[in-house]
């Protein structure tokens, strides 16, 4: 029966908990059981936290005996990025920079999911410093691709989703600046959903870019997402109940997102578009300029801010870093503080067209990344090839960073192709509706 817990969805579990059928213990044993047996286990957890695991899950088990249970995931294993503080438990954001630090205390959104009941089974590798959407970490680990053992899984959320696609754990919380939780979530099969910026506390959170970091789960269904963006914010998750396409209106972006794209991730996303028709969407494609004209202004803003927040602790020991890493950090270095606000002006102007742009329609669309997880071991012996990979592999993601969006990427059936949602910002209840809907069209929701 234990093996059976290890591919059901949080919120399946959570209601099997309810109903008395599973021990909050006993599924926590599981879990972490099959983190110590995994062959790839030490490329997927940081490190794992077994007494934190069994004693959050005692308190469950009696909150359940009792019928005290705090919500739907009560009891409910989870991991986290290696980007968020754990009182007395190491986190190192993948990076020898951050070599054995400790913070005192949990971040808010960690303490905001543990009072919510959630169960931390530990802490999950991450692309240095989170930035990189390919998942290679030669400093750590890089966690195993689902679909091709020799493919990257994505990243910066790269433990996130291989702690969910490989079993061992049920939700996976990471970060999104320029597409850290969807690309692995696409790479890997999952569902994955980016926040507004804002919405969700960063405090105690390594940064990125503080303007564009977002916090947000990996998960096996949307409805495990809406679940854990409420337990995240100590909020009510949306209601999902009568969800359907039928007179929706949505746009697929034609302006860059379909630039270089390969035939698998096309494929898969023009499928979902059949089915997405079929239950009753109304399609249209056009293009909206404003990304465009948004898109270079990515180095400055990503970059520039980067840098500046880390500059020093690069310098102070630039050698411990893996070099693609560190140069793109460095790629920051030559802005002007005239420079940042005056693209900080433009975007803000552009996500105004957007926003005028795409008003009409309940969702943008667009393909979560152009591409296909790239070799790990081409990756490591051709520089070009990484700079190249990580860029495209961030394109499309990173145009819902930019025009301040929340976006969630599902699943199309075509291995490691996703499609992503886009929609305003702070409209995650409207969005995880559609993306319900949109997971039933595509025959996907777990049963």
């Amino acid at each position: 029966m234990s093996d059976d817990w290890l591919k059901m969805t949080a919120a399946g579990l959570g209601r099997e908990i309810g109903a008395g059928r599973i021990d909050p213990v006993a599924l926590a044993e599981a879990y972490l059981d099959a983190i110590a047996a995994h062959p790839d286990s030490a490329r997927i957890y940081a490190r794992s936290t077994r007494a934190r695991a069994l004693d959050e899950a005692a308190a469950a088990h009696d909150r359940a005996r009792a019928g005290l249970r705090r919500g739907p995931l009560d009891g409910v294993p989870i991991s986290w990025k290696d980007l968020f503080d754990t009182a007395g438990i190491t986190t190192e954001a993948g990076s020898a920079l951050l070599r054995g630090r400790v913070p005192a205390r949990d971040a808010p959104v960690v303490a905001a999911a543990t009072a919510a009941g959630t169960v931390c089974l530990g802490k999950t590798h991450t692309s240095e410093l989170a930035f990189s959407g390919l998942g290679l970490n030669p400093v750590t680990a890089t966690p195993p691709n689902i679909n091709d053992p020799e493919a990257v899984p994505g990243g910066s959320s790269s433990g996130a989703a291989a702690s969910v696609a490989h079993g061992l754990a049920p939700i996976g919380i990471g970060t999104d600046t320029g597409g850290s939780v969807r690309i692995p979530a696409a790479w890997n099969d999952l569902v994955g959903l980016k926040t507004t910026s804002g919405r969700l506390s960063i405090e105690g959170v390594v940064p990125l870019a503080k303007a564009f970091d977002t916090v947000g789960p990996l998960t096996r269904s949307v409805e495990d997402a809406a679940l854990m963006l409420a337990a995240l914010e100590g909020g009510r998750p949306a209601d999902l109940a009568g969800a359907t396409l039928a007179g929706t209106r949505l746009l697929v972006l034609e302006t860059v997102a379909f630039d270089d794209i390969r035939d698998a991730p096309r494929a898969g996303f023009e499928a979902a578009l059949e089915r997405f028709e079929r239950a009753g969407a109304e399609i249209t494609r056009a293009p909206v300029p404003a990304v465009a004209e948004a898109m270079p202004l990515s180095t400055l803003l990503f970059s520039g801010e980067a840098y500046g927040l880390w500059r020093d602790i690069i310098e102070a020991d630039p050698e411990v870093m893996f070099a693609p890493i560190r140069e793109r950090f460095r790629g920051g270095a030559s802005f002007s503080a005239p420079d940042y606000v005056a693209g900080w002006e433009t975007l803000r102007n552009l996500r105004r067209q957007y926003l005028e742009a795409t008003a009409p329609y309940d969702a943008v669309l667009v393909p979560t990344a152009p591409n296909l997880p790239p070799s790990a071991a081409r990756l490591m012996a051709e520089d070009d090839y990484y700079v190249t990979e990580n860029l495209l592999t961030l394109r499309n993601t990173r145009i819902g960073n930019l025009m301040g969006l929340c976006a969630l990427t599902l699943p199309t059936g075509t291995p490691s192709a996703g499609i992503c949602l886009m929609a305003p910002p702070l409209a995650e209840e409207r969005l995880l509706r559609l993306g319900a809907a949109a997971e039933a069209a595509l025959g996907l929701a777990p049963k």
